[in-house]
């Protein structure tokens, strides 16, 4: 047992009278001793579910990151110092609405905008479908390349993905706790927070609940993340819904934020997100999408891909990017891209 982690057990695990906060240098400690798992099975249990119902501050979440930053995986600058867009989705998938996130980043990758994503495989508690299942379907094992592989690929073809078990084992050994304790842990919100790159970089994060994305932000303005978009997105992630005004924040480098409203209908898209029937259909019309078929997923794929376009500086305006996202799918260009990226992978591997 460790002594220390019990010690900051009881701090967080004391109830809703007497739990205090922790510092962010005792939750990097935490953090730390948690993916090192020099806590026991019970110590981490405990400490998982009494951090979600204490709820985690700004100075946890921080602390988290930086221990996340001590042990995890980083991927160095990329040469020309670019701007990476990282996108950060909810590990346990979607299971209710079909995703478009891998499609507005092969568009963005397309436009030379460099992306990385990162997740496992299916997990706990939503174990709906993950992005890696995605790019299995298109006979691209990203999940079997090593951390500089990953470089490579993305210098290559402005697109990477971090894999969890392969790139972050300690992270990864701590999933089967979100079965045993039958609730997300606070880790789920670290995860749509972090970035494991070393260079400049613009953080697009997912949330559901307001005061979710008030502490994320505070959070990473203490990590000195300054580049952040936050999306109110489907699932929690971040694409962008057409049955209702999309709600998004822009926080610019020099710390400026504002609130930003996107309502469909003004632009021609109708108010319906495409449900997520069975993952079997879903994935052929992905791939029917990719071969300029308007597919139901036709339209969120350019509502997301126009703005992220515009967002990411691909376009000047938003109208701008909704046309350049129907003109790089109906000519073939993400088809194209996904073939690149196939031989790619192939070279490396």
């Amino acid at each position: 047992m460790s002594q220390v982690f019990r010690e900051l057990l009881k701090k967080v695990g004391s109830g809703s009278h007497t739990a205090k906060s922790l510092s962010r240098s005792e939750a990097a400690t935490a953090g730390r001793l948690l993916l090192t798992q020099a806590a026991t099975p019970a110590q981490i249990g405990a400490f998982l579910i009494a951090h979600r119902i204490k709820r985690p501050t700004p100075e946890e979440l921080a602390g988290l990151l930086d221990a996340y930053a001590d042990l995890g995986p980083c991927l160095p600058a990329l040469p020309n110092r670019q701007p990476l867009a990282v996108l950060g989705c909810p590990y346990d998938g979607r299971s209710r609405t079909a995703p478009v996130t891998v499609i507005t980043a092969l568009l963005l990758a397309v436009a030379g905008v460099p992306v990385l994503l990162h997740g496992g495989d299916r997990m706990p508690t939503k174990a709906g479908l993950p992005l890696i299942d995605i790019w299995r379907y298109w006979q691209l094992p990203l999940d079997r390349l090593s951390l500089d592989q990953v470089d490579r690929l993305l210098q290559q073809t402005n697109l990477g993905f971090l894999y969890l078990p392969r790139h972050f084992p300690q992270a990864a050994a701590l999933v089967p706790y979100r079965e045993e304790i039958g609730k997300r842990p606070p880790l789920a919100t670290v995860e749509l927070l972090w970035c494991p790159y070393a260079g400049p970089a613009h953080l697009m994060s997912g949330f559901v609940h307001p005061p979710t994305e008030t502490v994320a932000l505070a959070a990473l303005a203490q990590r000195g993340t300054a580049l952040v978009t936050t999306v109110k997105g489907l699932e929690g992630g971040v694409d962008l819904p057409r049955s209702r005004t999309a709600i998004i924040g822009l926080r610019e480098s020099d710390g400026s934020w504002q609130r930003l409203l996107l309502y469909p209908q003004n632009y021609g898209f109708s108010r319906e997100d495409p449900p997520l029937m069975t993952e079997s259909a879903y994935l052929k019309s992905l791939t029917a999408l990719l071969q300029g078929d308007r597919c139901p997923l036709y339209e969120s794929a350019v509502w997301n891909g126009g703005f992220y376009l515009w967002r990411l500086g691909g376009c000047d305006s938003l109208e701008q990017g909704f046309s350049k996202a129907r003109s790089l799918i109906s000519e073939g260009h993400l088809l194209a891209h996904l073939d690149r990226l196939r031989q790619a992978v192939a070279s490396l591997t």
